[in-house]
Parts: C-alpha cells; structure tokens; sequence
C-alpha cells in the first residue's frame, strides 16, 4: 500500500506497509527516486522489472507482493501462482536454493525476509538501510565471480553454455547474454 507524505516542497517521502503472505505490518519509507541514487560500487546490469520480466526464480518470487511494487513489474506469463516452475525461468532450468537453505545459510538479513532479491526490489524502489545495503551490495558484488566463469568457459554468446549458471546471474541482476 502506497502513501504520500509531503516532507519539502522539493521531495516526497513514500510510506510503504507490506502486508502480503510472509510479512504483516511491516513499513518503510522511500527516500529516493525509483531506480536513482545508487551506492557508488553499485552498479546492477538489470532492474527488477527486467528480470521479472525475462523470467526468474521459477515464477513463485513476489506473487503476492502486487501491492507493494507497481504492477507493471509483474507479467502473467512469467508467473507460476501454484508452485515453482523452471519453465517460467529464462534458461528453462531450476536455479536456486529453497528459502529454508536460505534461512539456514544466514543469508535472510533483516527485514527482507525472501532474501536478496526482495532486498534489491526494495532498494530499487528507494528505500535506504544503510548497514543492511552494505552487506546485500557485498553480497552482489561476491556473485560476479560466475559472470568471470561464464566468459572464462564458454564461446561468448553461447547461451546454451552453463545455463544453470547464466539463470543464476540474471537473479542477480548481471547481465547472463554475455
């Protein structure tokens, strides 16, 4: 649910409270403009809507997150209500690890509670949590290691050439068409 706060004549703050299946009542603010004012190291290859609308996380991530994100983000076709559904993947192959290894590996940090993607959706929107950025930007910048693999072991622009590998990039907002 979206709400407008004037704070200056100059910037308008958001409200944003989530209430969807796996986070009640939980608010932020939105302290930038969608999709500006990044940190300087930074720098995704892909929004969310871009990778929403290429296919990730097998069709199941955010399903019943429509009123916290524009709806122009979700595309029918790239969805799978029911359950998860590599075919909803751009590569066509499951890749990645359930929420509980997620849980259980420690990588659900703070109040994003679906992980980095929902962090990075969340960011991208304009919310700001500077220690909890730091480490979710640490995290991005450690995944470019298989962007280095894919070009290291495959002809360039050969998608078919570690796919499981070039789905896990576009869930992490590098470009995998490399």
């Amino acid at each position: 649910m979206y709400l407008k706060t004037k704070i200056t004549p100059y910037m308008w703050y958001m409200k944003i409270i989530v209430n969807d299946l796996m986070q009640q009542n939980y608010t932020y603010f939105l302290t930038e403009p969608m999709g500006e004012n990044f940190a300087p190291t930074f720098k995704p290859e892909l929004t969310p809507p871009e990778m929403l609308s290429l296919g990730v996380f097998e069709g199941k991530y955010l399903n019943d997150c429509k009123n916290e994100f524009p709806l122009s983000w979700f595309i029918k076709e790239k969805l799978s209500p029911q359950k998860a559904n590599p075919n909803c993947n751009y590569f066509k192959v499951k890749s990645r690890q359930s929420l509980q290894i997620w849980r259980q590996k420690g990588w659900i940090i703070g109040p994003d509670v679906r992980g980095w993607f929902q962090w990075y959706c969340r960011y991208y929107m304009g919310r700001r949590i500077p220690l909890i950025d730091e480490i979710q930007i640490n995290r991005w910048r450690q995944f470019k290691r298989h962007k280095s693999q894919i070009e290291k072991n495959c002809i360039p622009y050969d998608i078919n050439c570690r796919k499981k590998q070039r789905q896990a990039l576009l869930q992490w907002a590098y470009n995998p068409f490399i």
